[in-house]
């Protein structure tokens, strides 16, 4: 009887214990690493074997399978993204260099000035219009001087010029009285001669 009864009892256990695993649902949420750990800690043992369920391992064959298929997706996603991204990193670096590359033209061309269609540096230039400027400057003083030196003698020849023609004139006055009285005296001895 007490045999009846332990083997009515481990019935009961097995059954109940069997019911209960067979009630178990498998968790469809959560990562892989989860799933497998749920399916190692809820499976029986079987002396060193784990007894699982064929339908749980189904079911965790396909949310691997998923899993995989959605990693391969997003994959892909990231892969043709990284292209597109590459891709305009090249456009955009292509851009960069034609940049830099009118950059450094134009600034070439801001430190360089056309002169007679010639290009000429800057520094260049600033020297050559300088020096001209100071070349005229020096080059007007230069007249300018020389019109007033010019000026003042031409003032002083003017002057002089005068005083001479005051002379002048003052000897050809005298000259002119002088050459009267002379004739005077002539006429006077003519005329002395001519009673005589």
């Amino acid at each position: 009887m007490i045999k009846n009864f332990l083997l009515l009892f481990s019935f009961i256990f097995i059954t109940t214990a069997a019911y209960s695993q067979a009630n178990k649902k498998f968790i469809d949420s959560g990562s892989v690493k989860n799933q497998f750990d749920y399916l190692l800690n809820e499976s029986n043992n079987y002396q060193d074997y784990k007894v699982v369920k064929q339908q749980w391992l189904l079911k965790l064959r396909n949310n691997v399978s998923d899993s995989i298929s959605k990693t391969k997706i997003t994959f892909s996603n990231n892969v043709k993204i990284i292209s597109e991204q590459l891709q305009e990193i090249d456009s955009l670096t292509n851009e960069v260099a034609r940049i830099t590359n009118d950059f450094e033209k134009l600034t070439t061309e801001k430190q360089q000035v056309s002169f007679l269609g010639i290009k000429i540096e800057k520094s260049i230039y600033k020297s050559l219009t300088y020096s001209l400027i100071v070349s005229f400057i020096g080059l007007f003083l230069i007249y300018f001087f020389k019109f007033k030196q010019s000026n003042v003698q031409t003032k002083e020849a003017k002057l002089t010029l005068k005083e001479v023609e005051e002379e002048y004139e003052e000897h050809r006055k005298k000259a002119l009285e002088r050459e009267q009285k002379i004739m005077r005296k002539l006429q006077d001895e003519l005329n002395k001669q001519k009673k005589d």
